[in-house]
């Protein structure tokens, strides 16, 4: 079995992204959804495994793809910051986007509002939520994790305490 740890939105503010890993190691792979600000090789030292990141609307200067296509157990995901597809307002354009890709799921950020819907006709949409500044109700950090177990993905989103 092999754990994902999906984050977004550090704002280069890792204090509870290095509590996220001690909390979920051993991680296999980090996917950032952007917002990373600078952070990018900091980030990487403190994975301790292979990392994913895009570029999100604060990364002004940064070297990384606005966008990417992985495969994850099999599953074509689509990452993206979001704010290029209006996220902001409703994730239908990004839905869409990722369905015309031929992708079964999508993952992104900019919103720091946790996201985690597996019903959209056979498309998954992941947001993590933001670890540096939540915007949901309780406003705690937040992130995902994923499980695969061999073609078997199964999503589940944690706060910080």
């Amino acid at each position: 079995m092999k754990k994902i740890l999906v984050v977004s939105d550090t704002h280069r503010k890792l204090e509870s992204l290095k509590r996220a890993l001690a909390a979920e190691k051993p991680v296999d792979l980090l996917i950032h959804l952007g917002d990373i600000e600078g952070d990018e090789e900091e980030i990487r030292s403190l994975a301790g495994c292979p990392v994913e990141m895009v570029k999100g609307n604060n990364d002004f200067f940064s070297a990384l793809p606005r966008e990417e296509e992985i495969w994850l157990a099999g599953h074509k995901v689509f990452l993206t910051h979001g704010h290029d597809y209006g996220v902001s307002v409703g994730d239908e354009i990004l839905r869409d986007e990722a369905r015309a890709r031929g992708c079964g799921i999508v993952m992104y950020g900019h919103t720091h509002r946790p996201v985690l819907d597996e019903n959209d006709g056979g498309l998954t949409v992941l947001n993590p939520g933001s670890l540096s500044y939540p915007r949901q109700m309780d406003h705690r950090p937040s992130y995902a994790v994923i499980l695969a177990d061999g073609k078997n993905l199964s999503f589940a989103l944690k706060e910080l305490g």
